[in-house]
């Protein structure tokens, strides 16, 4: 473990590094002022300790520079309750009062490494889990497109047959950006009337219109920070595509009723399985804010060309379901597994998604065969 020592006092940072000098599992480097802690610290560094009261810069103006790269420990001799509170505020777990043994210290560091431990195994399990049941190659070429996006800030538009999972790819870019902390909140434009959008997403103030009883904020202002879904952005009614694009734009909201304007700072993924195109020589899409959605187009392919996915898919879901409904688990006869591949899917994975749950529930063994599938249904 590698561990900065910010600390003024000459003697207090030659006892610390004398001392910790016995624990041959820490490499310590030592600096006088928080200054050059800043010019000296790397990525290589997994802790800092360091002092509050330091001409210059101070211990607190040192974490704010930080800025989350490193765990703090904080070490005073002169603790004052707003400077405490203000350490805790920005991340700081640990507050030693001077003068303490180097027992505590230690106890304090290792604290630290068990937390920096189990973050580390939480963040890698977070990251493989990405929210797809299944992997295929047509399925790695898309992702490899939609990490590069998810590092930017610019609007992509999700395109794909209904039931292909582009809210999940939604979902995966918002939790693969730096957005990934704040909120991400989905909207279906098609699930809403037309007489409400306009108030679903900018939210209104008290009266409003008639039933505004009390103001609410719109999904703009709840996503604030984080990432807007809209999907079957399509379907969204004509006159609200103008204040859609300003919004884009100007990056305000104004709710109904309101004066003033709301800054917003979102990030917007939007999504549709309908022809945009057709729709702008329709004249039922606006062009302009087409362009402002598709930044970065990506293309869902349909189940059909993801064949490596669908037995992935099936017997992640037949496992889920048998766990939800206290089941023993069942899996697929191979004639069932050759019928899950033959078949073409016109509902994709939402589709897949049924069927299996379906026969989860209606098979007769633990082996789910052909005719549970019930398949012909739709053939």
């Amino acid at each position: 473990m590698k561990i900065a020592i910010v600390e003024d006092d000459i003697n207090m940072r030659k006892s610390l590094e004398l001392a910790m000098g016995d624990y041959k599992e820490f490499e310590i480097k030592t600096f006088k002022h928080a200054k050059d802690a800043l010019k000296g610290l790397d990525s290589s560094f997994d802790l800092v300790i360091t002092d509050i009261n330091m001409p210059g810069m101070d211990g607190i103006e040192l974490i704010k520079e930080l800025n989350g790269r490193y765990e703090v420990i904080i070490m005073t001799g002169n603790a004052t309750l707003s400077k405490a509170i203000d350490s805790i505020h920005l991340g700081v777990k640990d507050f030693l009062l001077k003068p303490f043994d180097i027992d505590t210290l230690i106890g304090a560091i290792k604290r630290e490494s068990k937390v920096q431990t189990v973050q580390k195994t939480v963040k890698k399990n977070k990251k493989s889990d990405t929210g797809f049941l299944g992997k295929s190659d047509v399925l790695t070429k898309v992702l490899r497109i939609a990490d590069k996006a998810c590092k930017t800030d610019a609007s992509i538009l999700l395109l794909g047959q209904s039931g292909v999972g582009k809210e999940v790819f939604a979902s995966y870019i918002h939790k693969n950006s730096p957005r990934a902390k704040k909120p991400f909140i989905a909207i279906n434009m098609a699930a809403i009337p037309d007489n409400l959008i306009e108030s679903e997403l900018f939210g209104f103030e008290k009266g409003a219109f008639t039933d505004a009883s009390e103001a609410k904020a719109g999904q703009f202002e709840l996503a604030q920070g984080g990432t807007l879904f809209l999907d079957e952005i399509g379907e969204m009614p004509y006159g609200v595509q103008a204040k859609l694009l300003r919004a884009l734009q100007e990056k305000e909201v104004r709710r109904l009723g309101a004066s003033k304007s709301i800054k917003i700072d979102i990030r917007v993924v939007s999504a549709t399985n309908a022809n945009l195109d057709e729709k702008i020589k329709d004249g039922l899409f606006r062009e302009d804010l087409y362009y402002r959605l598709n930044t970065i187009p990506l293309h869902i392919p349909p189940l059909k060309e993801r064949k490596d996915e669908i037995l992935q898919i099936a017997e992640a879901t037949c496992k889920s379901n048998c766990e939800k409904y206290d089941f023993e688990l069942k899996s697929f006869s191979s004639e069932a597994k050759s019928e899950l591949l033959d078949y073409d899917w016109p509902g994709n994975i939402r589709e897949l998604i049924s069927v299996v749950e379906r026969s989860v529930i209606l098979s007769e063994t633990n082996e789910i065969q052909k005719d549970e599938l019930f398949l012909n249904v739709r053939k």
